[in-house]
């Protein structure tokens, strides 16, 4: 798991190097290597406390989540319009909503485990939706529905698995269908703007339409084999925008091509089933949920953020794990993947 992790890692550096070759943002390769060696300092301590203990903190973790974000909402930094990000010494930003996600996954997996029913009544979910919700609504503030939509798959593998029945879903839809019309007068304008140009870029090609179409453009033009590295036209004459975070994939496909994307997804996909493997293979049902939900997690990160490439999904700002550039969204994975590892050595006694 270790390795095919630090493969995609690695694929993302020079992806991160070639995308923001001769820009302001020539050295942030570097910075991502700082952060890939403190992910794999995070991954290695978490892959050593067992996970019964942090279960055992997560009351403790979560309120300090909940404090932190509401510290994002008071003296966040300002970037592209939202406070996402708390400042930190020489340059640096924190993003709590990621440990956000770490602490999501611990929480469910402690509810449900406790549970000593296999079946999962009305009141469980609700409580469980509320603790979730919390903190979802915190970082739905910010504005952020990007990382706000990645804890529902946690969520809902969660109870999936937790025993949930056929009720529970049909009546989820109906709620869902009657709350969805009101949702959107909720959110931003540019938010709605989003969605409007999913459906049609070409509405405004040249504004909110603008990415989803040089994305497309930069996809197309890599053909089966690409350009090759810091030769992509889209890329290197700055036509694709963000090409080193949001759209790294995009940038990746234009100069690798059909069969760098093969490759990528390939190792993305053995990553996904080394995961599933261990939650096959948990001692107990909490190490099945921990697994399960980095699982869901970053397989909703991986989907959206392709779908989002190749304009089969909205633009909603989540990053590519381990690909995309940022610190936060680096360490909260190797912190996750620290825990599915934690699962597996507890296979052999502490």
């Amino acid at each position: 798991m270790l390795l095919i992790a630090l493969a995609i890692c690695s694929l993302g550096i020079l992806q991160i190097y070639s995308a923001t070759h001769g820009t302001a943002w020539r050295n942030v390769w570097m910075k991502q290597c700082v952060w890939l060696g403190g992910g794999l300092l995070i991954m290695w301590i978490l892959a050593r406390v067992d996970y019964h203990t942090l279960l055992s903190q997560v009351p403790t973790l979560y309120g300090v989540t909940l404090l932190l974000l509401i510290l994002t909402l008071v003296v966040g930094s300002h970037v592209w319009g939202s406070k996402r990000w708390i400042p930190l010494s020489f340059g640096f930003r924190f993003q709590p909503s990621e440990l956000g996600k770490l602490v999501i996954v611990l929480l469910v997996a402690r509810y449900l485990s406790e549970l000593r029913s296999e079946k999962l009544e009305w009141r469980d979910l609700l409580k469980l939706g509320i603790a979730v919700g919390i903190p979802a609504a915190l970082v739905l503030a910010e504005p952020d529905m990007g990382t706000t939509l990645t804890y529902l798959p946690i969520l809902a593998v969660g109870i999936f698995f937790g025993g949930f029945r056929w009720q529970h879903a049909l009546t989820i839809l109906v709620v869902a269908a009657v709350l969805l019309p009101a949702g959107w007068f909720l959110i931003k304008d540019y938010q709605r703007e989003r969605l409007v140009t999913f459906l049609d870029p070409m509405r405004d090609p040249m504004g909110s339409g603008y990415q989803v179409i040089q994305s497309k453009i930069a996809v197309g033009a890599g053909g089966m084999w690409g350009k090759g590295v810091a030769r992509g036209s889209q890329t290197q004459l700055r036509f694709l925008p963000v090409a080193h975070t949001d759209f790294v994939i995009s940038a990746f496909a234009e100069e690798h091509g059909f069969v760098g994307i093969l490759v990528l997804l390939s190792l993305y996909f053995l990553l996904l089933m080394q995961i599933v493997q261990n939650a096959q293979r948990a001692p107990d049902r909490a190490g099945m949920f921990l697994c399960m939900g980095v699982g869901a997690l970053l397989l909703f990160h991986l989907l959206v953020n392709a779908g989002m490439a190749v304009g089969r999904m909205p633009v909603t700002g989540i990053p590519l794990p381990l690909m995309s550039y940022g610190g936060s969204s680096m360490m909260s994975v190797f912190a996750m993947l620290g825990l599915v590892n934690n699962v597996r050595l507890r296979r052999f006694g502490s």
